[in-house]
């Protein structure tokens, strides 16, 4: 009788890392294993049955067909938080913690300040920053409802109570109030954009990705409308595109927004514009 194949989490892990990379390679091997990283140092030549093999060579297979490694995990981690994601949204990014990180900056820790993120998608940037000002009351907006249940159960999981949601576009749910603090991460990519056909962006809701034939339509809405939503102090913060920065600094300035700024990510790229109501 023959002896059968022993599959070994080191070579699966070796043999796709071949095929799509070790980055992309090692999340959809723990989510087939049901493990963490910790275990798979510790058990990298513990056999796995062949269950798991077949569910992992799948998900191998269509990553390499372009899938997001997010979107086949059904995970993303941002900030401190661990976040569902799908379809319905936007993948969160890294650098869209540099928006969170200059939130946090103009925000102090005093009860009742209040905080929107416009066009929430997961909940990633609401969240995390309710997470870090407890006392701060955050309402999330979307125009999907799909997302805002998505956003919701994402809350829930992280056990985040003070955020608050709210669906349509932009600021259309927020009629009469005002906030301290104005926060998004909107569509800024030209409809026309050769790249909206490449990578994990063809797989994501063109809604959350376009905007326009410059890709600043979502922006300039934004940018009119926040006046009437803001205390006198309060601030707007915008994540865009790397060529954007001084595009969208004057659209700030042409408003009326002082102590406007456009702020780089790690990359050194422009990455989020600032602007302070001083009516």
């Amino acid at each position: 009788m023959s002896t059968p194949c022993l599959l070994l989490p080191e070579q699966l892990l070796r043999e796709a890392a071949a095929r799509i990379g070790r980055i992309d390679a090692e999340p959809l091997l723990l989510h087939a294993l049901g493990r963490d990283r910790a275990w798979l140092f510790a058990h990298g030549r513990d056999p796995v049955d062949a269950a798991v093999a077949a569910r992992f060579a799948e998900l191998v297979q269509r990553r390499q067909a372009g899938e997001p490694v997010a979107y086949l995990t059904g995970r993303r981690g941002f900030w401190t938080l661990d976040l569902e994601v799908g379809p319905a949204t936007l993948i969160p990014r890294p650098e869209t913690e540099l928006l969170v990180e200059l939130a946090l900056a103009r925000l102090d820790a005093a009860p009742g300040r209040r905080v929107a993120d416009l066009g929430t998608g997961s909940g990633a940037i609401a969240l995390a920053i309710a997470s870090e000002r407890p006392q701060a009351e955050v309402v999330a907006t979307d125009s999907s409802a799909a997302a805002l249940e998505l956003a919701r159960a994402n809350a829930a999981s992280n056990r985040i109570g003070n955020v608050a949601f709210r669906h349509g576009s932009w600021l259309r749910p927020l009629a009469g109030e005002r906030f301290d603090l104005l926060a998004s991460n909107p569509p800024y990519i030209a409809e026309d954009d050769p790249h909206l056909g490449q990578g994990d962006l063809r797989h994501e809701p063109p809604s959350a990705l376009a905007s326009g034939a410059d890709g600043l339509d979502a922006i300039r809405e934004i940018v009119a409308g926040a006046p009437a939503h803001l205390l006198p102090g309060g601030w707007l913060l915008l994540e865009h595109g790397w060529e954007q920065g001084e595009a969208v600094a004057g659209l700030l300035r042409a408003r009326g927004f002082a102590e406007v700024a456009t702020h780089r990510d790690l990359e050194q790229r422009d990455r989020v514009s600032a602007g302070r109501w001083l009516p």
